[in-house]
């Protein structure tokens, strides 16, 4: 399969449904956010780290339910301005500053949500491990259904590699993305930024992101 020559395009990553990469581990929170609006819980939890598919999931839960998507560092002691009508996800609770008017905001959505318009929360860790000012929050958090969202297999790592090209409009040989997930930290994060740098090297000097190149930026023989 031949290398496609890089193009400054603009970069727009897909998040519908459609283009969810799933797993053996993301399968649980895939299933739970496909059975809206047959939600057993008012509120749940998707955790893992950057790039494991949260904020993908959201959006897509958010096409389907007309979710309104906030995060959570944006949050107030107020909510007023959220339709108490509409389902809620709050994004990045655990990267937020912890701080009493926040976590005032979370407890309040916890407490008002209900079946038909639940709270969906994300983070980096299991939730029993977030932080809060409210030891009644803290229980919350224990308490909330979650659904972790990664484990490092290679499978997973190759799709999610060969997506984030696609995302570039970048198409590229199998064997470039099996060295990415040989070499790499195995963790989403290290697939995106290797790419983004593989990209911004190839349209600079003007060549294909091919294994060459990638064996350059690994410093590979």
């Amino acid at each position: 399969m031949p290398s496609q020559l890089p193009l400054p395009l603009e970069i727009r990553a897909a998040f519908t449904r459609a283009d969810f990469v799933p797993s053996l581990a993301s399968a649980p929170a895939l299933a739970f956010i496909d059975s809206w609006p047959n939600w057993l819980a008012s509120s749940a939890v998707l955790f893992g780290p950057g790039g494991s598919g949260k904020t993908h999931l959201v959006s897509a839960w958010s096409a389907a339910s007309r979710a309104q998507i906030v995060p959570a560092a944006a949050l107030s002691g107020s909510v007023a301005r959220l339709d108490p009508s509409l389902p809620v996800a709050v994004e990045d609770v655990d990267s937020a500053d912890v701080n009493p008017a926040r976590d005032s905001a979370i407890f309040s959505l916890l407490e008002r949500a209900t079946k038909d318009a639940p709270v969906l929360l994300t983070g980096h860790a299991p939730p029993a491990q977030w932080k809060a000012t409210l030891p009644d929050l803290s229980s919350r958090f224990s308490a909330l259904l979650a659904f972790s969202l990664w484990a490092p297999d290679d499978e997973l790592l190759f799709a999610i590699a060969r997506k984030l090209f696609a995302d570039r409009q970048l198409a590229v040989p199998d064997t470039v993305i099996q060295k990415m997930v040989t070499s790499l930290e195995r963790s989403p994060a290290a697939m995106r930024d290797f790419v983004a740098r593989a990209d911004a090297k190839a349209l600079a000097e003007g060549r294909a992101v091919n294994l060459a190149l990638v064996r350059e930026m690994l410093a590979l023989p």
